[in-house]
């Protein structure tokens, strides 16, 4: 599997990006993908992530209503639309992807991963 994410830059609180992550390899729609970001000096974490049948996702608290978590599967890509953003925001952002059929919001389970694009917000 390989992942490209697209869509990071800079924006002012309150502004909104639509990150893109086009895959290629696997069938696009036999694998959950996951968004995760990391900051500078902290760990990264899981923002949100999505089922490969779309039926079920996942939030962190800090992000629940104002992040959106998609996939289009006949176009092989995932979306993390993020509005209302906020400087705490400002990160490096990763999708990832399992190497098997599963379903997590651990890390760990995550084994591909792409470049990561930088989102930045100023206050």
């Amino acid at each position: 599997v390989q992942l490209v994410e697209s869509g990071g830059g800079l924006v002012q609180t309150g502004g909104s990006l639509r990150l893109s992550c086009a895959a290629t390899g696997r069938t696009f729609s036999t694998y959950a993908v996951g968004w995760f970001r990391q900051a500078p000096g902290k760990e990264r974490e899981l923002v949100a992530a999505i089922t490969a049948n779309r039926r079920s996702t996942y939030y962190i608290d800090s992000v629940r209503g104002r992040f959106t978590v998609s996939r289009d599967n006949a176009e092989n890509t995932a979306y993390l639309q993020m509005n209302s953003l906020e400087p705490g925001d400002t990160a490096v952002y990763y999708c990832a992807a399992p190497d098997s059929a599963i379903w997590s919001t651990t890390r760990g389970a995550y084994k591909y991963w792409g470049q990561g694009t930088q989102v930045t917000v100023s206050s």
